[in-house]
C-alpha cells in the first residue's frame, strides 16, 4: 500500500489489486462514521466524489464501487474501486467469489495516482 494523499484529517492509500482501488482513512482512529466530526465527513464525501469522477474519466469503468465496512479494521475507512465486466470478480464484490480469470488491460494505475494527487 502506498499513500497517495495525506493531510491532518485524511489519508488516501492504494490497495494491491487487479482493479484500480483506493482507500480513504481518517487520521484519527474513529470506529464509526457517526463519531467523525462534520467537517471531516464533508471532506471524506468530497474526496469520494473527486476520486469517483477521476476514475470514471481515466478508466471508463463499467461501475464504481464505494464501500465502508471496517469489520477487520475497526477504523473509519472507505474503499473506492473501478469495476469492469472483465475483472475476475464482476459482478460479485471484490471480496466475493472469483468468477473468471481477468482479461483486463488498463492504463497505468501509477499514472492515475499521480494525476489524482495533482488534482487533490
Amino acid at each position: 500500500m502506498a499513500v497517495v494523499y495525506e493531510n491532518e484529517n485524511i489519508r488516501i492509500e492504494t490497495e494491491e489489486s487487479e482493479i484500480p482501488w483506493l482507500k480513504i482513512f481518517t487520521q484519527h482512529p474513529y470506529r464509526e462514521m457517526s463519531e467523525v466530526p462534520p467537517e471531516i465527513k464533508f471532506e471524506i464525501y468530497d474526496l469520494l466524489d473527486i476520486i469517483e469522477r477521476e476514475m470514471i474519466a481515466y478508466y471508463a469503468p463499467d461501475k464504481i464501487n464505494i464501500a465502508s465496512f471496517g469489520n477487520y479494521v475497526p477504523h473509519v475507512h472507505w474503499h473506492i474501486m473501478a469495476r469492469f465486466k472483465e475483472d475476475s470478480y464482476f459482478p460479485e464484490p471484490m471480496w466475493g467469489t472469483k468468477q473468471r480469470e481477468s482479461t483486463l488491460s488498463l492504463p497505468s494505475f501509477e499514472d492515475f495516482c499521480h494525476q489524482l494527487k495533482a488534482t487533490l
